[in-house]
């Protein structure tokens, strides 16, 4: 049976650690010179994979 391949785009945005997955906000890559300041802050901070998106992309990481 063939390898599953990594989805490079979910790996691109996605940091996997020990416990949980880590992912960035969205709204964030480019043209942030337009956002307001605020979005632009609350976008650094990134956000934690919630245990039920674990478990449906675990295969794709």
């Amino acid at each position: 049976m063939p390898k599953i391949k990594t989805h490079k785009g979910l790996a691109k945005v996605i940091n996997k650690r020990k416990n949980d997955v880590k992912i960035g906000r969205p709204g964030t890559r480019h043209n942030t010179g337009y956002k307001a300041q605020d979005h632009n802050r609350k976008g650094r901070k990134g956000s934690n994979l919630s245990k039920a998106d674990q478990n449906r992309l675990k295969n794709l990481i």
